[in-house]
């Protein structure tokens, strides 16, 4: 089994610092579940798993956003310790997955937490723009960042010093049958986030194009990758927008009575 160095907690508590501003602020994709669990596995010498696991999360986060303040499960510390976890027990992605899944569940009344303890700042910057200090106002916010990063930062290294007694426990507790039945719900996964990404997309309209991808993944997965797949997908996707704005410039008739053909207004009579 792998061992935790305290370099890799070093790293990881870093990186989590960083993903919490990026997730507060700029959202360039540092705090999503796919760098997360990349990142992790980078540094442990597996990015495969890293991949697969952050691939996998990603999917379940499509459309899942805080709006109107609403807590969402923490899948950024779910990716970290399920792909920790995953590598240096040795049990593949699918452990990974299925570990990641329940912590970041968990983990969202640590998000709770910190939300109650931002509004203490955020009070204090209301008192401090109402007397009209505004460099009050900005060390309120500043300060609010706290309760965010150490909601995450705190379970993450708990997760990580402990990690390899947990992995331990774990692996010694937990009987095959249920193990097994793990790696097989992480399995199934990736397919419940494909569904969920169908929801989102028009597959009534173009349903053509999805055959299309799906022929050439399913039929033909040795000589087309993901990335050829994609690529494909955008040149039809130009094609179909080219012919779109051509019947569109082709006839319109404008507010002056005159009809566009081809970039050229006729009068029409009456």
């Amino acid at each position: 089994m792998q061992e935790i160095s305290v370099l890799f907690v070093g790293l990881v508590v870093l990186y989590t610092v960083i993903a919490v501003a990026d997730q507060i602020s700029i959202q360039c994709g540092i705090y999503t579940p796919l760098f997360a669990a990349t990142f992790v596995g980078f540094l442990l010498g597996d990015l495969q798993t890293g991949l697969i696991i952050g691939a996998t999360l990603q999917l379940m986060t499509l459309g899942v956003a805080t709006y109107g303040g609403a807590t969402v499960p923490d899948y950024l510390s779910g990716a970290i310790m399920g792909t920790t976890y995953a590598i240096i027990s040795g049990e593949g992605a699918e452990y990974g997955i299925a570990l990641a899944i329940p912590i970041g569940l968990l983990l969202t009344q640590m998000d709770i937490l910190g939300r109650m303890c931002n509004s203490f700042f955020q009070h204090y910057a209301d008192r401090c723009a109402e007397k009209g200090d505004y460099k009050g106002v900005e060390r309120a916010n500043l300060l609010g960042f706290l309760p965010w990063a150490l909601s995450r930062v705190i379970p993450v290294m708990v997760g990580l010093i402990f990690g390899e007694a947990v992995v331990n426990s774990i692996n010694a507790f937990i009987p095959v049958w249920f193990m097994t039945g793990l790696k097989t719900a992480g399995a199934i996964l990736p397919a419940m986030g494909m569904a969920i990404l169908m929801r989102y997309l028009p597959l009534k309209k173009y349903y053509a194009y999805f055959i299309i991808g799906f022929v050439m993944l399913a039929y033909a997965g040795s000589m087309f990758s993901v990335m050829a797949a994609a690529l494909l997908g955008l040149a039809l996707a130009a094609i179909h927008y080219s012919r779109t704005k051509e019947r569109a410039g082709a006839a319109v008739v404008s507010e002056n009575g005159m009809i566009r053909i081809d970039d050229e207004e006729v009068e029409i009579d009456g």
